[in-house]
């Protein structure tokens, strides 16, 4: 297997990917305006802001920051205004702040230990030993990373599988289907290979996306070789031991349950509406500014315009480029859109 490392450090957001025989895997993002009591991983102080019985945990102030949520483990027994030391097991996402894990006791205000693990450090951690990529390669990279985990499916013409996976509000909903081309065989043996690429490619997509919670995968096939199957799941959902699998029924339905870790890609993305985030599309005018400089190093000055609101919000991040890189501010062109100015 080949695995490809991108580590892109653009001022404002670092960006890291990992590719596995040529198809993403992994977006991690970090920015520098996140909170670093947000990040899993981060470890806190925090005070007890109020127990609630009927959720089985207590919100915990971790200071000028979104709550946090401690679910309650066998023998807690926590009081408000307790301060504990905490450990982010879940990023923010839909809304609510971070979850939580308890370490123990502690003193003092609600303030940041420790943040979580760097982008750089995560990469060394999923794919050990493989040196990052950087610069030009790393920009694209990050790129097409962004719009593969954007696809709703994909269509396999070597085994005839079309994969269809939708996030809903209760459910990742993943579908198999078999449409093989002409001269490609549609008996037992074609229908059982597309069920395993159909799960690798679920499971990579699924990770690609950052997303968790229930998982429906409707198999070619009703509820046929199902502890094949089984295994074949645990096989591309394996590294996480807090993944619990469910049988595949009747229907031939397999369902799995994955632990939420993340905030969902779209969601660091996109703000209401599915629309890209201000903040978002003034990365995005750094990013292409930093690409344009280094794909060009011999022009003296580049120059790109964009919105007004998204040259305020650009243009700090825009000087530490460098003298060459400028930014216009132009009312002409649309939020979201760039143009660049020779010379």
């Amino acid at each position: 297997m080949s695995v490809e490392v991108f580590l892109d450090d653009t001022p404002g957001e670092v960006r890291g990917m990992i590719a596995r025989n040529g198809r993403f895997e992994h977006l991690l993002i970090q920015r520098e305006g996140d909170a670093a009591e947000h990040r899993l991983g981060a470890r806190c102080v925090g005070r007890i802001s109020e127990v609630h019985p009927g959720l089985k945990g207590a919100f915990v102030d971790l200071g000028p920051v979104v709550q946090g949520f401690l679910p309650f483990r066998g023998a807690d027994r926590l009081t408000t205004g307790q301060k504990v030391e905490v450990e982010v097991t879940a990023e923010p996402r839909e809304g609510k702040g971070p979850t939580l894990r308890l370490i123990g006791p502690a003193e003092g205000e609600p303030r940041l230990i420790s943040a979580g693990p760097t982008v750089a450090e995560t990469l060394a951690r999923l794919a050990p030993g493989v040196t990052p990529v950087a610069g030009l390669a790393a920009i694209q990279a990050g790129w097409d990373a962004e719009e593969e985990a954007g696809w709703p499916g994909e269509l396999f013409p070597d085994t005839g599988l079309d994969l269809a996976i939708e996030r809903t509000r209760a459910l990742i909903a993943v579908d198999l289907d078999l449409a093989p081309a002409p001269g490609v065989a549609f008996g037992a043996a074609a229908r059982s290979r597309a069920n395993r690429q159909g799960l690798h490619c679920a499971a990579r997509m699924i990770r690609l996306k950052r997303w968790g919670g229930l998982v429906a995968i409707d198999l070619i096939g009703a509820g046929r070789d199902g502890e094949v199957v089984t295994a074949a799941a645990k096989q591309a959902f394996s590294g996480d031991p807090d993944i619990v699998f469910g049988p595949v029924n009747r229907f031939g339905v397999l369902q799995l349950a994955l632990p939420w870790r993340l905030t969902p890609l779209e969601e660091i993305l996109n703000g209401p509406g599915h629309r890209r985030r201000p903040e978002q599309r003034a990365q995005d005018v750094v990013r292409s500014l930093r690409h344009r400089l280094m794909s060009d190093t011999t022009t003296a000055r580049v120059t790109l315009r964009c919105s007004p609101d998204e040259a305020a919000r650009a243009r700090p991040l825009v000087a530490k480029l460098g003298p060459r890189a400028h930014l216009i501010a132009d009312p002409a062109v649309a939020p979201g859109a760039f143009t660049w100015e020779e010379g």
